[in-house]
């Protein structure tokens, strides 16, 4: 896979995680329910959506510093050994940083 390729990846991914957090965010900050029953139901919800909003928070920062290796050259090399990272690792999983040897 090329850079553009993967860069191209990245950002559609950063776009759509964006839309994602802003829409939870906007959940959480409409009103609630008079209704207890509804109220209870709102709040178990809530925990699933606070969940889903901390690891789209999480997954968006790894996709952010991908795109910052990108820009700075050294995109695809293992954090570890510094070796490059299998382009099938790397198409796999996009904002990885270790090769499968420093993985393990």
């Amino acid at each position: 896979m090329q850079l553009e390729q993967i860069e191209t990846q990245l950002k559609n991914k950063q776009q759509e995680l964006r839309k994602r957090i802003t829409a939870i965010e906007a959940d959480f900050h409409k009103g609630r329910s008079q209704d207890f029953a509804e109220q209870a139901s709102e709040t178990e919800n809530d925990g699933v959506l606070d969940e889903i909003h901390h690891e789209a928070k999480a997954e968006l920062s790894l996709i952010n510093e991908a795109l910052n290796r990108l820009a700075a050259g050294t995109y695809g090399h293992c954090s570890g050994c510094n070796e490059a990272i299998n382009p099938q690792r790397l198409q796999a999983l996009p904002y990885i940083t270790t090769c499968i040897d420093c993985a393990n």
